[in-house]
């Protein structure tokens, strides 16, 4: 048994050496991730490089930053990383909700600010935001489940279009 311990401790050492040295390459050389990668680290809807020196200023994890950096493309101008949606969607499964008090707070106090974002409760979905464009279409997905509240406040500002008077 001793033995079939300290073998599956050296696979996963093994394991991690490779993680580490396949990340490193993939930061000097500058890589993007494929879409798919970057859809489950959760940056679909951080396309912009300009949107992740911006989620720099909020989220001070260097190794999420650079996880942002590889998804995101280069600013062609100034304009496009104005990109603004119509409206939102705030997804999260109720009862997983309990373990994302960030999010429930926002939900309680501070949702209503947004009239053109609507939470959606759908069984086992993480957090995240789906960016709705004129026609109520998804244009992007953004999985939020480590954000704090005021994250969340500043990014719906900067990128969801306030609602017009009818």
């Amino acid at each position: 048994m001793r033995f079939g311990a300290m073998s599956s401790a050296r696979g996963y050492g093994l394991v991690v050496v490779l993680a580490i040295v396949a990340s490193s390459s993939l930061v000097s050389s500058r890589e993007q991730l494929s879409t798919r990668q970057c859809e489950d680290l959760g940056f679909s809807g951080l396309a912009l490089c300009s949107d992740c020196n911006a989620f720099a200023e909020y989220v001070k994890d260097q190794e999420l930053v650079s996880d942002c950096l590889k998804c995101c493309s280069e600013d062609s101008d100034d304009e496009t990383s104005k990109i603004t949606y119509s409206g939102a969607l705030l997804e999260v499964c109720m009862r997983k909700l309990v373990f994302y008090p960030e999010i429930v707070s926002f939900i309680e106090e501070e949702k209503d600010k947004f009239p053109s974002v609507k939470v959606q409760y759908v069984f086992n979905s993480p957090p995240k935001l789906i960016m709705l464009d004129e026609d109520g279409q998804s244009k992007d997905t953004i999985r939020i489940d480590n954000w704090k509240r005021e994250h969340v406040l500043q990014f719906l500002r900067e990128k969801v279009k306030p609602a017009s008077p009818k």
